[in-house]
């Protein structure tokens, strides 16, 4: 597994990931998981537990439970930094919380709002950061979906992903890390709701490279539900709104009504397709409650792949040894 690298860096996008360790992430997750890997959790010259610090900005349900319960099972501790209760939310410098929550943790799950200012935390802090959400991406939610789809399909080069929706943070790492993967990608939005062109660019950047390894990749951007979900292997949705923009859920339903995965578009799929939401999910709203309940559905596999992913994820950051 390419992933020995990966000692000591920051994850602040997928696009930090190279295909190979990608995959070298993916299959030490299906190894943990399956519990034919274990990985030894002893840091420094003291050999002692590492700790993760969680500095948390918004609300989190699976974020911040799969992160606690990887790093307890990898036998290290957490630490819940609220920024409600610590000098981040009296104003401190990120600079400054940076430099001193350095001194005290091996690792630093950061979920805010601003890239940027996940960006100071990497920039002035030498223990590893990772994007645990930002307003512009969601990596480790990419990487527990692309372990589902492995899961359910056994490889990801040339399959078709649609994504309806809003150009959001997830579907922004859903562009960067389908397109490193070999994988079609179409996403489905309203006018004036598409991905940023920048994540859209760098997707078909990393579609070109893999054409040069004789898979190309098609990066498609569209207003239309049916043409996107057509032919499709995986159909995914997010809600309508996300954090920060409650305010404008009621006026955006009628915008994203096409855009709902339903019984309809799911029949346009393939045969074989199977559907994911990364929750929490509005039901009736970007899906229905039949085809969330469905036999189709993966996504109950997809929350908890969130857990083994990130395990995953903090073995390598940390450079834990590796034990079958």
């Amino acid at each position: 597994m390419s992933v020995a690298q990966l000692k000591g860096r920051d994850f602040l996008s997928f696009a930090d990931l190279s295909l190979a360790e990608m995959q070298g992430l993916l299959q030490l997750a299906t190894q943990m998981k399956a519990g034919t890997l274990h990985a030894q959790c002893r840091v420094g010259p003291q050999q002692r537990s590492p700790i993760l610090g969680l500095l948390f900005s918004k609300a989190s349900t699976r974020t911040r439970v799969s992160f606690s319960v990887a790093m307890y099972q990898l036998g290290g501790q957490v630490l819940d930094l609220n920024p409600t209760v610590t000098q981040v939310g009296r104003g401190e410098p990120i600079a400054d919380t940076a430099r001193v929550l350095d001194r005290y943790l091996d690792i630093l799950a950061i979920r805010t709002y601003g890239q940027d200012e996940l960006q100071t935390y990497a920039d002035y802090a030498q223990i590893p950061v990772i994007n645990a959400l930002t307003d512009w991406e969601h990596p480790c939610q990419t990487l527990a979906d692309l372990l589902t789809v492995q899961e359910a399909f056994g490889e990801l080069a040339g399959l078709t992903l649609a994504y309806l929706g809003d150009g959001n943070n997830v579907a922004h790492s859903l562009l960067l890390g389908c397109a490193l993967a070999g994988m079609h990608v179409r996403v489905a939005t309203p006018p004036d709701y598409e991905p940023h062109p920048e994540i859209v660019a760098q997707a078909q950047q990393l579609a070109a490279l893999r054409a040069g390894t004789g898979t190309p990749t098609e990066i498609v951007v569209t207003h239309d539900a049916l043409a996107a979900v057509e032919g499709s292997q995986i159909l995914y949705t997010d809600v309508w709104a996300s954090m920060g923009q409650e305010g404008e859920a009621d006026d955006r339903i009628p915008i994203f009504q096409p855009y709902q995965v339903n019984e309809t578009l799911l029949a346009v799929a393939d045969p074989e397709a199977i559907v994911l939401h990364c929750l929490p999910a509005h039901r009736g709203e970007e899906i229905t409650e039949g085809v969330m309940e469905g036999q189709q559905s993966r996504i109950w596999d997809q929350a908890e792949n969130r857990m083994h992913a990130q395990k995953a994820l903090l073995a390598c950051l940390l450079g834990f040894t590796l034990i079958p």
